[in-house]
Parts: structure tokens; C-alpha cells; sequence
């Protein structure tokens, strides 16, 4: 071969090489609008480091409902209305239910086993499985006896330590999924596993949004650098090695009790049959509990949270949901789940909370498809991240007019449960897009349906909810608009004065935590003596 055939071969290549580099963060003209790419880096330069959901609702109305980023060598697909959600996610479910790679997520935080984050597949529809044992509806109708129980001592708590509410609720919350998942309960939010948890799960999320965890997941060659060099890097398996000895912990202590013969029906009960056979490691059936005990945990303690902020800004509201418990219920007893069709405005308190303040307000995790498809004529190419844009669709003016207005009206003809609503035909019709869509929908929707009616209902029927003042007389309000950072979020901490609306209903709160205690508490370790009935015959077959 000449030199000079050999130089035409070189700069050939060489040319080839730097077209395909150059190709890099150009957005193709069949794919959804977007902001315009830089090369290489495509859109990354303009990714918000907070507040994210503000630029991607910005970009919804710039550039249409369904819109694409370049992310250097990936691509997002943001849905920002219901019906593009509907058609999608829900509809071609079949294709559209898998995760991109998350190095950062799922390889170092979680050891690639983080079920949340887990490839769709035959080991991941195994554990979903095993999740709707769980969560179904029939199975959750008799978890019940368990939110009555953990409601009376969070009311109890919210009236002795009023200012303490954040950590009355986030108890609650976590207490009734350990009983769910591991047989336990948390008696005290003074636990130091229950603060890891919480503490743990903030981190991941907001580990999880920084710029360099995206742009180690966009780069692929970044992650052979050292961790000095990207200290998210370092951060990451940190977190993994202290959350992995938490979830372990939980499983093995589960798993030991169920060997024993002493554990309460619950998940892992399931979960330990289901190992016998299937053979997955301890690992991966303690990050299989301890998702779903960060699920219960942390977004229905972040949801009431963000309703005590709402009664506390919308005081009329409060009083007109107070008015129709006192219809209903009166001044003698507190509201149960027997009262829920007869209580229409406290259910829409409870949708509009959701609407008003999304806890998964990007949709959690994004979904990836598995082979290209076309939508409204633009190619949604294989592999594509496909986000659900929960904030953009909840804040549509079309959709919700005056949407930062926190206004149940929107829901009162709206009878529909949370899972009905999410299969409503009509995408218009959905209540909200909190529990995401299609098969990646959150199974805990039953269960937390449930847990927000009772702690929503009976803290409006024990107390008001008004500012606290500072020096000079004037009420300390909290922004609405100011948020936590991560993929899950809530309301930035604020202050709020809870008192009870009379001494009887105070002398009745103390009354049934003292019974509730003296009837289904050991005295000594506050876990449960007897696990209900009907309970117990609903979680036989788990």
C-alpha cells in the first residue's frame, strides 16, 4: 500500500472520528423540540442544580408537551401533559417500563440492587410480584388495625409536643411500614435506625441531582477516573456501605425471627419462602424490604407534611374541612375509615395535597424505552430516558386553574380511589400523577390512600393549625414554592402553632392512646402483643 493511500486511510479516519464526536449532543431533527444542544455536552450546561421542576415546566411551554434534552451521550424525553403520560407510559407500558443506567444511583449508591432502580426484567417482575402480595388492594384494607394504632400515638405526640409535628408524622409513617414489611414497629422517632433512614434517603436523593452524577452517567470513560477527581464518586459508595449495613440488618433480624417461628405476618415472612427457592442472595432481599420501607416512609410523612402547610396558608379551608367533620363524625369520637364516603371534602383535601405539592415531583426515577417508537411524529429513539414531568402537569393552568391555589373544589366530584383514578381512560380525568404511571406505578397507593385520610381527618378533628408570630406580632408564613431538593421532596421546614380545638377532644386523644397501648402493646418493648385477626389470614400467604 502507497504512503499516500495510507495518509487518505488516516485522515479518513481521523475525519470519521471527529464527526462522530461532533455528532455528540446534537439533537437529531426527527426527535421531540428542545433547548438548543452545545456539542458534546448537548444540554447538560443548562441543567438546573436546583429547583429543577421550575426549568423543566419553563421548557414544557416553550417547546410543547413532549420535549427531548441532549444529554451528552443520552437522551431524556420529558412528558409534560396527561395525555402524552397516558399514551405512553401507560398505554405501550410494555416498552416504556425499563431504567437507563444509573452509575451513580444504582451501581455505587445501591450496589445494583436498589429495586427502584432496576432494569425491567425477569428478576424485577419477580419482586414486583412479591410486592403486590404486599400492597394489593385486599391486603391493604386489613393493614387498618396497624394505621389506627400509629394515628392515635402520632395525635398523642402532636399533643404533648406540638412543635415536634415533622417528626410526630415522619413515626407514623415509618412505623406503620416496618410493621408492614419487617413485623416491627417503631415506637419513637428518637430510634437511630428510623433517623438513619431519613437521613440516608435525603442524601441519595440529592446525590442523585448533582451535575456530576449526571455527567458521570452522560460520560461513561469519567467513572475510570479516581475518587479524588469526583468526590460524588466517593460520596456514593459511602452512603452505599452505611444504608447497606441498615437494610441488612433489618432483613437478617427478620429473617432470624421467621427462622425462630417468632415473627409477625409481614413481607419478609414472603420474602424468606421466596429465597428458599428462587435462590437471591440476603443482599438483594434486604434492599428489596428497604425500598419499600423508604417508600412508605418518606413520601406519606412528606405528603402530610405538606397538608399541615396548606391548612396553615388556606385557613378557610381548614375550617370548612373542620365543619364537615363535625357533620359528620361530631365532638365524641374521632373519624374512621367508615367515615370516608361521607367526608367527600376531607378526600379532596387529600388529592388536592397531592396535586399541590408532588413529593415525586419529576416523576422519581425516569422510565427508558426498549426499542424506538414514534409519537406525534417524532422518534423516541431505543434506550431514551422518558420522564414524567409531575410538576408540569399538576401546575397546568388548562388543567388546574390557578394552580398554586390549594383549592379542594377541584376534586369534590371525584369519588374515584387513587388506583381507579390512575386507570381512568380519560388522562384528563386522573386525580394526579404523584404515584407515577404504567407499570412502574407505586403499589403503595392502597396502602397510603388510607394512612392520609386518617392522619388528614382526625388532625383536623383534634386541632387547629395557625402561624406562630415572631417579635414584632407578625405571622411567620412559610413560602410554598420553597421546596427540598432530590427527586423526592417536601416543604422546606417551617413553624406552625398546633393546639387542640377543645379540652374534650385533647381528654379523648390521650384516652385511646392509653387504651390503644394497654389493649394491643407489650409494656415494656410498645410492639404489638397480637397481630389482628383478619389481619393475620391476609398476610398468611405472603
Amino acid at each position: 500500500m502507497s504512503s499516500s493511500v495510507t495518509l487518505l486511510l488516516l485522515v479518513g479516519g481521523i475525519v470519521a472520528i471527529l464527526a462522530r464526536l461532533l455528532s455528540i449532543g446534537k439533537r437529531p431533527k426527527n426527535y421531540p423540540p428542545g433547548p438548543p444542544t452545545l456539542p458534546l455536552i448537548g444540554n447538560i450546561h443548562q441543567m438546573p442544580t436546583r429547583d429543577a421542576h421550575l426549568q423543566f415546566e419553563k421548557w414544557a411551554r416553550e417547546y410543547g408537551p413532549v420535549y427531548s434534552l441532549i444529554l451528552g451521550t443520552k437522551t431524556l424525553v420529558v412528558l409534560s401533559s396527561d395525555e402524552a403520560v397516558k399514551d405512553l407510559l401507560d398505554k405501550k407500558s410494555g416498552i416504556y417500563s425499563d431504567r437507563q443506567d444509573m452509575y451513580i444511583g444504582q451501581t455505587l449508591c445501591s450496589g445494583g440492587l436498589r429495586f427502584l432502580m432496576m432494569e425491567y426484567g425477569p428478576k424485577w417482575r419477580g419482586f414486583r410480584k412479591m410486592v403486590h402480595g404486599l400492597l394489593n388492594i385486599s391486603t391493604a384494607k386489613s393493614y387498618v388495625p396497624y394505621q389506627v394504632l400509629e394515628n392515635k400515638q402520632m395525635l398523642y405526640e402532636m399533643l404533648n409536643q406540638p412543635d415536634r409535628f415533622l417528626e410526630n408524622i415522619r413515626r407514623y409513617s415509618n412505623a406503620l411500614t416496618t410493621t408492614m414489611v419487617y413485623g416491627w414497629r417503631t415506637p419513637t422517632y428518637e430510634d437511630e435506625k428510623l433517623k438513619q433512614l431519613f437521613e440516608g434517603f435525603n442524601e441519595f436523593a440529592a446525590l442523585n441531582q448533582t451535575g456530576t452524577a449526571a455527567l458521570i452517567d452522560f460520560f461513561p470513560w469519567l467513572r475510570a477516573l479516581p475518587d479524588f477527581m469526583l468526590p460524588a464518586q466517593k460520596k456514593a459508595k459511602e452512603l452505599h456501605k452505611h444504608e447497606k449495613g441498615l437494610y441488612l440488618g433489618h432483613w437478617l433480624k427478620a429473617k432470624d425471627e421467621w427462622k425462630k417461628g417468632i415473627i409477625q405476618p409481614c413481607f419478609c415472612v414472603g420474602m424468606a419462602e421466596a429465597q428458599k427457592t428462587d435462590s437471591f442472595s440476603d443482599d438483594q432481599a434486604a434492599y428489596m424490604a428497604g425500598t419499600l420501607l423508604e417508600a412508605g416512609s418518606d413520601t406519606t410523612s412528606s405528603t402530610l407534611y405538606a397538608f399541615v402547610q396548606a391548612m396553615l396558608l388556606f385557613p378557610d379551608i381548614q375550617k370548612r374541612a373542620q365543619r364537615e367533620i363535625d357533620k359528620v363524625v361530631g365532638t365524641d369520637r374521632m373519624p374512621t375509615m367508615d367515615d370516608e364516603p361521607n367526608l367527600q371534602y376531607i378526600r379532596a383535601c387529600m388529592k388536592e395535597t397531592l396535586r399541590w405539592m408532588p413529593t415525586t415531583i419529576l416523576g422519581a426515577v425516569p422510565h427508558a424505552v426498549t426499542q424506538d417508537d414514534t409519537y406525534k411524529g417524532y422518534l423516541i429513539p431505543k434506550g431514551a430516558g422518558v420522564l414524567n414531568n409531575v410538576w408540569a402537569i399538576h401546575m397546568d393552568p388548562k388543567r388546574s386553574p390557578n394552580p398554586r391555589v390549594f383549592d379542594p373544589e377541584r376534586y369534590m366530584d371525584d369519588f374515584l380511589s387513587f388506583a381507579d383514578s390512575a386507570a381512568n381512560p380519560n388522562a384528563s380525568k386522573r386525580d394526579n400523577f404523584t404515584f407515577g404511571a404504567g407499570r412502574r406505578i407505586c403499589q403503595g397507593m392502597h396502602v397510603a390512600e388510607r394512612s392520609l385520610f386518617l392522619g388528614m381527618s382526625r388532625m383536623l378533628w383534634a386541632f387547629d393549625i395557625d402561624p406562630k408570630f415572631d417579635a414584632q406580632g407578625n405571622k411567620i408564613l412559610p413560602d410554598p414554592d420553597k421546596l427540598t431538593q432530590g427527586f423526592v421532596c417536601m416543604p422546606e421546614e417551617f413553624v406552625a402553632n398546633i393546639r387542640p380545638r377543645s379540652k374534650e377532644r385533647a381528654a379523648l386523644v390521650v384516652k385511646e392512646w392509653e387504651e390503644a397501648q394497654k389493649e394491643c402493646l407489650d409494656p415494656v418493648t410498645k410492639q404489638w402483643l397480637q397481630v389482628p385477626a383478619n389481619l393475620k389470614t391476609a398476610l398468611k400467604g405472603l
